[in-house]
């Protein structure tokens, strides 16, 4: 399930945005980027649209990914 970025309180998001810079390991090339200026990247690839937040009930986990890797997952199975 996707959760909109405007729902989660702001410190929330930025705290869920560094821990996924910091688990993923991301790597930005030659230029070292700071984590501030990475938070920021990934802040406006959520507004772009780019970028979208899943809940998995499944896992009852929360998570960063791309669009595109989002719309390529299996569904996952309701549990009513």
């Amino acid at each position: 399930m996707i959760i909109p970025y405007t729902d989660i309180a702001t410190d929330t998001l930025h705290n869920l945005i560094e821990y996924y810079i910091l688990r993923e390991g991301t790597d930005y090339g030659d230029i070292e980027v700071s984590l501030p200026q990475k938070v920021l990247q990934v802040q406006q690839q959520l507004e772009n649209g780019d970028v979208v937040i899943v809940y998995s009930e499944l896992h009852e986990s929360i998570n960063l990914m791309s669009k595109q890797q989002f719309l390529q997952q299996p569904i996952e199975p309701h549990f009513d």
